[in-house]
């Protein structure tokens, strides 16, 4: 699935009038871009949501024939669900997938590949969905680089919460309690995850809690003390978050140089 419905407010005047998944970026939209690298990993059954100028979206995927993908649309013009809420959304089109990841052969069920459609990088997709557990819920790729909000990992690379060192918020609140020794790794996180499909299962307690809008952190945080949720930290690792519209032009730089 890739995250395409948000608003891109960091790219206005662009995103004035179209989505920030069409924006240009060295020949090719950032949709195409995202699209490209899973359709060469083998993966090619895909799910766009969108909001900000949704028909744009549609329009462009149609015009270019899907990009020879199964892509299917999930339609979140009426409310931006933010990332958990856009999963969830989702769940219907991604149960219907026809064909699974290419998962060195495994059969359990079809898990959830997400990415960011503003983040690019570097990283090897066969060898991420290698790290997935299908005994676990999944594994979030994150990386040492610096930020004001961290995710937080044991000895195990297994998530155990979230903080942010600018305020000192920490969640859960009991981790702040916890001894320090639990806490072994205060990772970024990177915009992209594989996710075991139980995913949907456990998404009831954030949902009562924040409704129908919530992010994947929020999820992840409200689960992670009974279900296993791993660090995957990618070797060599390059990443861009396209966010502001003075970062294009080093964005046009990284992301030709990832093709080289």
């Amino acid at each position: 699935m890739i995250f395409a419905a948000g608003l891109g407010t960091r790219l206005k005047p662009l995103t004035n009038t179209m989505p920030k998944a069409l924006v240009p970026l060295a020949g090719k939209t950032l949709l195409q871009w995202q699209i490209e690298k899973l359709k060469a990993a083998g993966i090619t059954d895909i799910v766009v949501n969108v909001h900000h100028f949704p028909d744009q979206i549609i329009d462009y995927l149609r015009e270019n024939n899907y990009f020879g993908c199964h892509i299917q649309v999930s339609d979140e013009r009426n409310m931006l669900l933010e990332t958990g809420g856009g999963l969830r959304k989702a769940q219907k089109l991604l149960s219907s997938s026809p064909t699974s990841l290419p998962l060195q052969g495994k059969s359990e069920g079809n898990p959830i590949l997400i990415c960011n459609v503003d983040i690019l990088s570097n990283i090897n997709i066969p060898t991420l969905l290698r790290a997935y557990n299908p005994d676990e819920m999944g594994v979030v790729v994150v990386s040492s680089r610096d930020t004001q909000r961290y995710l937080l990992f044991d000895h195990d690379n297994r998530l155990r919460g979230w903080t942010n060192i600018a305020t000192g918020e920490v969640r859960p609140a009991s981790l702040a309690s916890s001894p320090n020794s639990l806490i072994a790794y205060r990772l970024a996180f990177s915009g992209m995850q594989v996710l075991n499909p139980r995913i949907f299962e456990v998404m009831d307690k954030v949902v009562a809690e924040k409704g129908e809008k919530f992010s994947l952190i929020d999820l992840y945080l409200s689960i992670a003390e009974k279900e296993i949720l791993r660090a995957f930290i990618p070797e060599n690792y390059r990443m861009m978050d396209v966010g502001k519209i003075a970062q294009l032009s080093e964005a046009e730089s990284f992301a030709t140089a990832l093709i080289q």
